[in-house]
């Protein structure tokens, strides 16, 4: 069993950020200057994911979830601008990296990306969020995931997610084989989400964070090879730890480790290799505190940033 680790967005152990954004209000106030801001940020952006991919290519972390601000205002609907031929140069620059490295990437859009809402403008946004994704790693020249939740809850569970596949089964073919799926916190567990998985033959990341939070009497190691067996490719996890016991489904600054190696344990018997996206406020600084803590604690063989055991 192989497992290899992964951070969010921005690393804090080097002063680099993807993710300056630009305000609507801001972008009006600047008048005929506006486009030259934008440009300016977005470029600005480009460089810092650029400089991002190659720290974590020297600190051999080749897993890693792309800002989903890399963008400001490509949805907004009274900003018209080129996004994509004007930096046809800096997404291939930044797919060739990507490429040549072999690094997994994948993005993860805001709350405000809810297929299943009950608001036709929601809806229509998320498909035009969607779309944009599609795009930019077409300009990269790479295949990849975005990462959803199943979303809204109005009307109850069974209608939400028969608004979810019937949602989703209008997108374009493109656009569907990019969605995974997780399960939440609060709403969808991992039952409902492995069974929309399933029924649409899309991946489902899980979220053991979440799992624990949100579920009955379930138990990891009966949905575990059913959750791994909807991917094509090499799965992926989401793990982090709560806060604190009265801020249960905000994130730690760190992973706590023993609960890393009771999850491993918990699992290992499906032999099967799988990514972890740590989620952690403190980032990459919690993915190599992580490594540290495993290799005193435990006997499993640690190569650069990957486990095996």
């Amino acid at each position: 069993m192989k497992i290899r680790l992964g951070y969010a967005c921005v690393p804090v152990t080097v002063d680099e950020t993807s993710s300056h954004t630009l305000t609507y209000t801001n972008y009006k106030k600047l008048g005929i200057k506006a486009n030259e801001k934008l440009d300016s940020v977005i470029k600005s952006n480009f460089k810092g994911l650029e400089n991002i991919l190659k720290y974590n290519i020297r600190n051999d972390i080749t897993f890693f979830r792309m800002t989903s601000e890399l963008l400001p205002l490509i949805t907004h609907p009274n900003v018209e601008y080129d996004y994509f031929e004007k930096y046809k140069d800096y997404y291939e620059k930044i797919g060739n990296i990507i490429k040549s490295n072999n690094l997994r990437v994948d993005m993860h859009p805001s709350a405000y990306t809810v297929l299943n809402s009950i608001n036709k403008d929601v809806v229509n946004s998320t498909i035009n969020i969607l779309k944009n994704y599609l795009k930019m790693y077409k300009y990269m020249g790479i295949k990849s995931i975005v990462v959803l939740h199943v979303g809204s809850k109005v009307n109850g569970k069974k209608e939400s997610i028969r608004r979810f596949i019937e949602n989703f089964n209008m997108l374009d073919k493109e656009v569907q084989e990019m969605i995974v799926l997780e399960n939440d916190d609060k709403s969808f567990n991992i039952r409902n989400v492995l069974s929309i998985c399933e029924k649409l033959n899309i991946p489902m990341v899980l979220d053991y964070h979440h799992f624990k939070i949100n579920k009955n009497n379930e138990k990891i190691e009966d949905y575990i090879q059913r959750i791994f067996k909807t991917w094509k490719t090499i799965p992926k996890v989401h793990f982090s730890t709560s806060k604190d016991k009265k801020n249960k489904r905000s994130h730690n600054d760190y992973i706590n480790s023993d609960d890393f190696i009771k999850f491993l344990d918990k699992i290992k018997f499906t032999n099967q290799d799988f990514d972890v996206m740590i989620e952690a406020k403190q980032k990459d600084d919690a993915l190599f505190r992580l490594i540290r803590e495993l290799k005193y604690k435990t006997e499993y063989k640690i190569e650069k940033n990957t486990i095996f055991l």
